[in-house]
Parts: structure tokens; sequence; C-alpha cells
């Protein structure tokens, strides 16, 4: 049985490995997401790769989880620590949810401590970089074992 996963992206996600000095590493989205869909696929998950730069657009995408998901990852970048809507419809989701962050954000600016995604997240990966992500699915796929 496969478990589909909704993995969703914030913000200027879609800018990884431009800034080959930045905060979120050299390694381009695209590649971020191929690694992810390949390890999906042998943790028998079926993967959902999205990424928008609008707020209203993940709410939607998180609502369509409802419907569509059995677990949600999710990088909602810079909403993380502004967006009630975001926590408002994570909150309405019965599975799993693991919130990432490429970046440690407790070692970043104080406005970054706090996360709105993790008063609903089972749990939070962060600065770890892509590597975080890879732990996320692995994460998503232990617990809905758990629950089968």
């Amino acid at each position: 049985m496969t478990h589909p996963v909704f993995f969703l992206n914030g913000p200027n996600a879609n800018l990884y490995g431009l800034d080959k000095a930045g905060t979120y590493g050299s390694e381009s989205f695209a590649s971020i997401q191929a690694r992810c869909q390949d390890l999906a696929a042998t943790l028998g998950l079926t993967l959902d790769f999205r990424q928008s730069n609008h707020e209203g657009v993940l709410v939607d995408w998180i609502q369509e989880a409802r419907l569509n998901a059995d677990a949600i990852v999710i990088n909602a970048a810079g909403l993380s620590y502004s967006s009630v809507p975001i926590l408002d419809a994570l909150l309405a989701f019965d599975g799993p949810i693991i919130e990432t962050h490429m970046s440690n954000i407790w070692k970043r600016e104080r406005f970054r401590h706090h996360s709105y995604v993790s008063k609903a997240a089972t749990g939070v990966i962060a600065g770890l970089g892509a590597l975080g992500y890879q732990l996320a699915l692995t994460a998503v796929a232990e617990l809905l074992d758990q629950t089968a």
C-alpha cells in the first residue's frame, strides 16, 4: 500500500541553489525534489511535491490534503513566522505533519524563533539542509506504518 504525501514548500524555496554562498546551500530546488521523489518511492510513499510563493495557495493545498493525502511535510518558509491561516488549515488536517526548515531557525534572527506551523506539527526538522527533507519523508513513512 502506498501512502499519498503532500510536500509543500513556501516562498522562495524555488530559489534554492541560486546563491551558492547562501543560507540554503548550493543544491537546486529541482535536484532536491528529484531526490525526494526517489526516496519516497522506496519508502512506499506517493509524493506530491509543490511550491508556491502565495499564502492562499498553500492554504488551498493543505485543505486539499484533507481529502487526498495521508501526511503533510511542510516548509512554509517565511510564512512559518506569520501565517495564522496556514496554522488553522494544518490544525484541520488529521494525519502526521512534519515541519521542515533548511536552516537552523533558532540560530537566525529572533523573529524566526517562533513558528506558527510548529503548533500543528507532529515534529520539526531544522538545520540539516536538504538532508532534513529526506529525514522528514523517512519520519512520515514510519509514522504512517505505525498507524496502518
